[in-house]
């Protein structure tokens, strides 16, 4: 091949994009369990550190457009997780809430972490490798994100 570069197995996008497909799938059973999918959950993990949070903040935290998010969070409104309501303080603000139906996912959703990583480690990998990938990648986001 005339450019070498542009070989799947030379790009570094591949094995991330790859990984990163193949963990949501792992997760896929436990979030079935609790009837949502993987963006909802990350949606959920946010709220559940702090509740009343406007719609930009939460796509802020999960690196996307607010017109990406905004059907996620319809989504979970009509399912019961969540309500969203303008802020009485800034009408231009929307501030997603809990319901009580959210609140009572996470003791559910309090061991998934736990049996993920269980699930990466019955491999060659070890916690200590998968700590160390986990901050190689936040700081490539950091450094992909300014």
């Amino acid at each position: 091949m005339a450019y070498e570069q542009l070989k799947l197995e030379n790009q570094l996008c591949f094995p991330v994009y790859a990984a990163s497909r193949l963990i949501t799938r792992e997760y896929q059973p436990f979030l079935d369990k609790l009837g949502i999918t993987y963006p909802q959950y990350l949606v959920l993990m946010i709220l559940w550190e702090e509740d009343g949070m406007p719609v930009n903040d939460i796509a802020k935290k999960l690196i996307l457009n607010t017109n990406t998010i905004t059907p996620l969070l319809k989504r979970m409104e009509q399912l019961g997780i969540i309500r969203r309501r303008r802020s009485g303080k800034d009408e231009r603000k929307v501030i997603v809430h809990l319901t009580k139906k959210g609140k009572q996912l996470q003791e559910e959703a309090s061991l998934i972490p736990e049996q993920l990583t269980d699930r990466l480690a019955e491999g060659d990998l070890k916690v200590e490798d998968l700590i160390r990938l986990k901050e190689t990648l936040e700081s490539m986001i950091r450094s992909l994100s300014k």
